[in-house]
């Protein structure tokens, strides 16, 4: 099987690790648009030849992991320069603006919108790891608009992935995401500059900084320029979010002023059960 990886980061090279353990037969092709990125995946194997967009013809499966601001006009050439029989399927976040401008495309049907959630807040080729897509959860969106013989192509490759399906359209995908995954990312980012700033003037903060700073924060080391398109895209859900957060906030902050001890742990042990669910989520392998 031939198989095209566009974009050699974290998403697109740890792909490329675990379709090679689970189709022996394949042969991964790859480009970026970073000279550096493309020598690094072959380097450490994550790709078995370097190509141009003239190659994807020869191509039964391609993969694009890019920034989402640029699938919006990558997709749609890759989508011109393909075969009949070839499988188009992106990782991006934001999945509404991807299927408006592929809704008129001629090849719309040899494309699938997928979301799978998975990833670290590093980047890059030698961020890419065994086992990223291994069990997680794929959301697919506006299935039904996908040719039969390549949904069913790509159902195969998922499972033999092990990964969760979960069927959503394109706007209901938007909208939960950005309260699960796009606003954890501001909320670690905003944290992050709130103690950057007051590191100016108390210059032992980070020294006091333990386990729970670092892991409320990591997510802001994750890299600007995937995640600036990403919340501008996804910029009417994630207002909405971001206003509730704050709302919310601004709701304790008058709490813990009025000494409301009562009110105060009412709230925690009321928003404490959301270890149960991440539990059972855990539990469930999704």
């Amino acid at each position: 099987m031939n198989i095209a990886i566009i974009g050699l980061g974290l998403m697109g090279g740890s792909f490329a690790l675990d379709v090679k353990s689970v189709i022996s037969n394949s042969i991964i092709y790859g480009m970026d648009n970073s000279d550096l990125n493309q020598i690094e995946a072959l380097k450490l194997g994550l790709i078995d030849q370097v190509i141009s967009y003239d190659d994807l013809f020869n191509m039964d499966l391609i993969l694009i992991s890019i920034p989402v601001s640029h699938s919006l006009s990558v997709i749609p050439m890759v989508l011109d320069r393909i075969n009949d029989n070839a499988l188009v399927f992106d990782v991006g976040s934001t999945k509404e603006s991807i299927c408006k401008t592929l809704k008129n495309h001629p090849k719309r049907s040899n494309f699938l919108a997928t979301h799978p959630m998975a990833g670290t807040e590093f980047s890059g080729p030698k961020a890419a790891h065994n086992g990223l897509y291994l069990g997680k959860t794929n959301i697919l969106c506006e299935f039904e608009k996908t040719d039969i013989n390549l949904k069913k192509f790509a159902l195969e490759i998922f499972d033999k992935l092990n990964m969760k399906i979960i069927y959503m359209d394109p706007k209901s995908h938007d909208v939960h995401v950005a309260y699960v995954s796009h606003l954890s990312h501001i909320s670690s980012f905003m944290l992050g500059k709130t103690v950057i700033e007051k590191e100016k003037n108390e210059k032992n903060i980070f020294d006091l900084a333990g386990s729970g700073f670092e892991s409320t924060v990591r997510l802001a080391k994750s890299l600007p320029e995937t995640w600036t398109p990403i919340f501008l895209q996804n910029k009417n859900n994630l207002v909405l979010a971001i206003e509730e957060y704050v709302s919310n906030l601004n709701d304790l902050k008058k709490i813990i002023k009025n000494n409301d001890g009562d009110k105060l742990s009412s709230i925690l042990n009321d928003t404490n059960r959301i270890k149960e669910i991440l539990s059972n989520k855990s539990e469930n392998g999704k």
